[in-house]
């Protein structure tokens, strides 16, 4: 308790605080399992290494006890910021100018179980997986109304093989190639039911191409495919993909000739005694990957070079539940968010500094794992925002 109280007081104290040059971050957050009251809000924290107020809270609100806030991703444009639920069949979108408070809900009611958002160019049209309901939502991005609703069950025993979606979490958009591609993660109500196999869609229409294995294993195995992401001015265009619970990297070249991927494994994490491969991140140059893993926490980074063979250069231990991460603006930094989904053994709550030019832990963030709170994703504000009153 009394812990708590003083994370409220320095909530005021330093809403209160002056202007100044910052790092500011977006964490959602959440009460550690077992903790009653449950609580939820969404914090900006200063996670600048070198600023007086860093590890400290800038400005704080709470969201619904219910909405169990998951990821949180900005428009095209940066104006707005969309927190995706896994509690409820809504999603809140903030003005980036007023975050955290002050968000407008806005129904999703053919979604269950809101994972990750991607947004088109053109600022139209937004698309969200629904690992719940098994199905992927296209929406209006100006007016947040479902558009259309993507999906189609994994035929049965016996039937003839087609396209499908099921209990989808990873969303990656690639509009030079009109595609969409969806993981098939995990039944959110079993985690044992999981899903071995990426769904290619026409972005443009919603049409389902083709249902692509991303294992060796027999049918049906438990990959849980999590995570897609394009390798940066590569040709022919390359993604990795993460299989969360089979512990490895693959990888995915494009054959435009038959509109699929040719698909193999790249690594295996268990090679390195860790597991549960989740978030991917690029350099500029598209010769480095990042990669954080859960169990026991880290992360790691590979040249690409040669994407056939990718060579791990560090393994740098962040915390139980690596997760999310982001850069500092010029890359000297990165910040690993500690909890996958309040598990057990995955939810240290911290966040990890990694020096990235010596590749080494340079600090952590644990305003929110004081106060008996888990971060569930972390995402950085755009540099027009880092100064506030």
């Amino acid at each position: 308790m009394k812990r708590t109280v003083a994370f409220f007081c320095a909530l005021a104290a330093f809403a209160a605080a002056p202007a100044h040059s910052e790092i500011l971050a977006a964490l959602n957050y959440e009460t550690k399992p077992g903790v009653a009251p449950r609580r939820e809000g969404v914090a900006i924290i200063d996670i600048d290494p070198a600023s007086p107020n860093f590890n400290k809270i800038v400005k704080d609100a709470p969201l619904p006890p219910d909405f169990v806030a998951h990821h949180i991703y900005f428009n095209q444009d940066r104006t707005k910021a969309y927190v995706t639920s896994l509690g409820r069949s809504v999603i809140a979108v903030y003005d980036v100018a007023k975050i955290p408070a002050d968000p407008e809900i806005f129904p999703v009611p053919d979604c269950k179980v809101g994972e990750d958002m991607v947004f088109t160019a053109d600022r139209k049209r937004w698309f969200l997986s629904c690992m719940g309901s098994s199905n992927v939502i296209m929406g209006d991005a100006q007016t947040n109304r479902t558009l259309a609703v993507i999906g189609a069950p994994k035929p049965a025993a016996g039937e003839p093989p087609r396209p499908f979606i099921e209990h989808p979490h990873g969303l990656t958009l690639n509009e030079s190639l009109d595609l969409l591609i969806v993981t098939s993660t995990v039944d959110p109500a079993d985690f044992s039911k999981a899903g071995e196999t990426i769904t290619l869609v026409q972005a443009s229409t919603g049409k389902l191409l083709a249902t692509q294995k991303v294992s060796e294993k027999p049918s049906p195995a438990t990959e849980a495919p999590v995570e897609t992401a394009f390798v940066p001015k590569k040709s022919p265009q390359t993604a990795f993909v993460t299989n969360m619970l089979g512990g490895t990297l693959w990888r995915a070249v494009w054959r435009e000739a038959d509109k699929s991927f040719d698909l193999a494994k790249a690594y295996d994490f268990s090679t390195i005694g860790q597991g549960m491969p989740l978030e991917m991140e690029y350099n500029e140059a598209g010769d480095r990957l990042y990669v954080t893993t859960a169990k026991p926490g880290a992360l790691n980074i590979f040249d690409i070079a040669e994407p056939t063979q990718p060579k791990l250069l560090a393994s740098i231990p962040a915390a139980a539940g690596a997760h999310h991460f982001v850069f500092s603006p010029d890359r000297r930094y990165a910040f690993v968010q500690n909890s996958l989904l309040n598990l057990p053994d995955m939810n240290d709550g911290s966040v990890t500094v990694i020096d990235l030019q010596a590749n080494k832990v340079a600090g952590k963030i644990d305003v929110l794992q004081k106060a008996g709170f888990n971060p569930n994703c972390i995402i950085l504000m755009p540099q027009w925002n880092t100064d506030n009153d």
